[in-house]
C-alpha cells in the first residue's frame, strides 16, 4: 500500500512547560502527514483533490497513539505514514515517528471519504476505483 515520509522540526509552540510536545500536538502533526501522503499518492494539493474528487473531506473516526520517545524543541522527526486498509469508504493510516532513528511513536487512524449529503451535512462514500489504485489496492 501506499507510504509517505514528512519530516517536521519541532517549534518552540509544539512544547509543554517541561519542554517535550504537547501530545494533541502530534496529532496535528499526523493529520497533515495523512494529507501530504495522499496528496504525493493524487500528484496534487489538498484544495485540489478535494475539488477534484468532490468531496467534504476525511475526517477520522478513530486514532490512538503509543509513545516511546519524547521529542524537544529543535528536534526532527520523521513520519513515516502508510495506508494498512481500504474498506468500501473507510481507509486505515499507520504512522511511525522516528527521531534520530528510533521509534518515538506508533499511532493508527480510521477515516471516511465523506460527500455533503443534500442537508448540508455529511455521509460517507465508496472510495473511487481511482483512489483504490492510487492508494495501493490489490
Amino acid at each position: 500500500m501506499f507510504t509517505h515520509t514528512t519530516k517536521v522540526e519541532i517549534q518552540f509552540g509544539d512544547c509543554d512547560p517541561a519542554g517535550i510536545v504537547y501530545y494533541p500536538n502530534y496529532f496535528r502533526f499526523f493529520d497533515n502527514a495523512t494529507a501530504a501522503m495522499l496528496s504525493a499518492a493524487f500528484a496534487m494539493h489538498k484544495r485540489n483533490w478535494l475539488d477534484h474528487y468532490g468531496i467534504a473531506g476525511i475526517p477520522m473516526v478513530d486514532t490512538g497513539a503509543r509513545f516511546i520517545k519524547p521529542s524537544s524543541f529543535g528536534d526532527v522527526v520523521e513520519i513515516s505514514s502508510e495506508i494498512t486498509e481500504l474498506g468500501r469508504s473507510s481507509f486505515g493510516v499507520k504512522h511511525s515517528v522516528l527521531r534520530d532513528g528510533d521509534l518515538a511513536i506508533e499511532a493508527h487512524e480510521k477515516r471516511v471519504w465523506v460527500v455533503r449529503d443534500d442537508n448540508g451535512g455529511i455521509r460517507s462514500a465508496a472510495l473511487p476505483d481511482e483512489v483504490r489504485k492510487l492508494l495501493g489496492a490489490q
